[in-house]
């Protein structure tokens, strides 16, 4: 009979790996939902930071809890008809504890956007945290990595060559192949 020790091995890390994930899961339920609630209302107020939180549970073990910097009007308007304009909502940004498939919490921030203008900016992601791993001192340091975000998308300019916010990069047509000749994008 062949050795099963690495069999054994890796069928005991996949029961320790399984029993983990339902821990993770207790753990959200039983303590780390309101602990991340209660700093993220903590330190918004402390900071004197208009902001609102958010908790989603569509879905079991997959709960998410968002503190959003909310909506307001762009200050751009959209023609719709003749001498009909619609302002455009600009989301503000925010930033989003996800529980992950496995009891790991995701934290994630949303970039601002404003709507009709561009896609928005794909979300940065600040890391993957096992429920023990998220202490207070972190959700300050998350909290802290939001703001300079959000606060570089909206001082945007070309001191930045790595920012992709813009009419150029928003509107940017296609290169139009013409025989030999390309032209260039705006």
């Amino acid at each position: 009979m062949a050795n099963l020790n690495t069999l054994t091995r890796k069928v005991s890390e996949y029961r320790r790996v399984l029993e983990q994930t339902t821990a993770y899961r207790k753990n959200w339920d039983d303590e780390l939902e309101e602990t991340i609630t209660s700093e993220l209302k903590r330190l918004a107020e402390a900071a004197e930071l208009s902001a609102t939180i958010e908790i989603r549970e569509e879905i079991a073990n997959l709960a998410a809890i968002t503190l959003s910097l909310g909506n307001v009007e762009s200050d751009l308007a959209q023609d719709v008809a003749d001498g009909v304009t619609r302002q455009l909502i600009k989301h503000n940004g925010s930033l989003v504890y996800q529980q992950l498939f496995n009891g790991k919490v995701i934290v994630i921030i949303q970039y601002p956007f404003i709507e009709n203008y561009g896609k928005p900016q794909p979300p940065k992601t600040i890391g993957i945290f096992r429920p023990e791993e998220l202490r207070p001192p972190f959700f300050q340091r998350h909290l802290e990595e939001l703001l300079t975000e959000i606060t570089k998308w909206e001082d945007y300019d070309d001191d930045e060559p790595n920012q992709k916010i813009g009419f150029k990069f928003n509107f940017e047509q296609p290169d139009i192949t013409d025989g030999a000749t390309a032209k260039k994008k705006g």
